[in-house]
């Protein structure tokens, strides 16, 4: 903050420029008095014109200005500092999982760009856990600096699969997600614990033109199965944009997974109906989860009912590294 005090005390004009903190103080003490057509005595007595008057007004203006401009330019930095991400910090990488899309982290990314971090929401394909890691791998060769790599649903097979000895991975967060170990699949580990209702609710499988088969959740029984814990309409937008998942890829086995040597977080709902709470913690537990929060009354997409508590963990996460 600058302070500015103008004196008009007889005596020579003078600028001192003083420093206290946070704090410039410029002092101004002129002998300039709003006159026309008079002499005034300067500091030694003498008699000088009108005209070398109006010369030092001229020129403690432009010091005033230079002042201003100063002080202008130094609070504008200011403000755009405070508007940038903050340096150094690592890059969080989200993976949707089956039956979502990239939009059910947006809640998640307003509150983490609001941090200051540097963000990317993949578009995962859904079509085979290893094709699907090499191509969230691709996104991740790309990106400087530290990551964190989170993984909701089937989209946690994926970044258990995508790191691939890459260094700047430092942290896995699991957002209601799979964290197989190796020869494990989706359909199994949903299937070892009771609770899942999936099956019911899905619509007969569609054919691809290469014989594989493509699944989604009926739209009239998504926000029951899905999203309970969302607002109908809402719901109903998601259930219009789901992207369906290929059998395949949740009968496909997982390789050597990433939680073995990269530390992980996971978060899940206890009223999720996709993937049993049971089944969750079991995989936390396994994987030596640093924190485990189970949010209570959350259904399976926890990251859309609570993303407060999702982005909370992944600035957890990211801050432990």
């Amino acid at each position: 903050m600058t302070l500015i005090i103008w004196s008009q005390q007889p005596g020579i004009t003078l600028v001192k420029a003083l420093s206290c903190s946070n704090l410039s103080i410029l002092y101004f003490q002129s002998m300039l008095v709003e006159t026309e057509g008079k002499h005034y005595p300067n500091s030694n007595g003498n008699h000088t014109m009108n005209m070398l008057n109006l010369g030092n007004r001229i020129r403690l203006l432009l010091i005033v200005t230079l002042f201003l401009g100063t002080l202008t330019l130094t609070s504008l930095g200011a403000i755009m500092n405070t508007a940038n991400p903050q340096v150094n910090k690592p890059t969080i990488v989200l993976v949707h999982g089956a039956f979502a899309e990239s939009s059910s982290w947006n809640g998640v990314l307003a509150r983490l760009i609001t941090k200051g971090y540097p963000t990317v929401a993949v578009a995962n394909p859904l079509r085979g856990v290893k094709s699907d890691a090499d191509y969230v791998a691709s996104v991740l060769k790309g990106i400087e600096g530290s990551i964190v790599l989170v993984g909701h649903s089937y989209g946690g097979a994926v970044i258990s699969n995508a790191v691939n000895d890459n260094s700047n991975v430092k942290a896995l967060v699991y957002v209601a997600g799979f964290a197989p170990d190796a020869g494990e699949t989706a359909i199994e580990l949903s299937g070892r614990y009771p609770g899942s209702t999936l099956g019911p609710t899905l619509a007969p499988p569609v054919e691809l033109p290469d014989g594989g088969k493509v699944l989604y959740i009926q739209q009239d029984k998504f926000h029951a199965q899905f999203a309970a814990d969302v607002p109908a309409n809402d719901a109903q937008l998601m259930a219009s944009t789901q992207r369906p998942i290929t059998e395949a890829a949740l009968n496909e086995a997982s390789g050597v997974p990433a939680w073995k040597s990269t530390p992980s977080w996971f978060i899940y709902g206890d009223r999720d109906l996709n993937i049993p709470p049971a089944a969750l913690s079991f995989m936390a537990n396994r994987a030596n989860s640093k924190e485990t929060v189970v949010v209570n009354g959350a259904s399976h997409v926890v990251m859309v009912s609570h993303s407060d508590a999702v982005a909370n963990l992944i600035d957890r996460a990211a801050t432990a590294l």
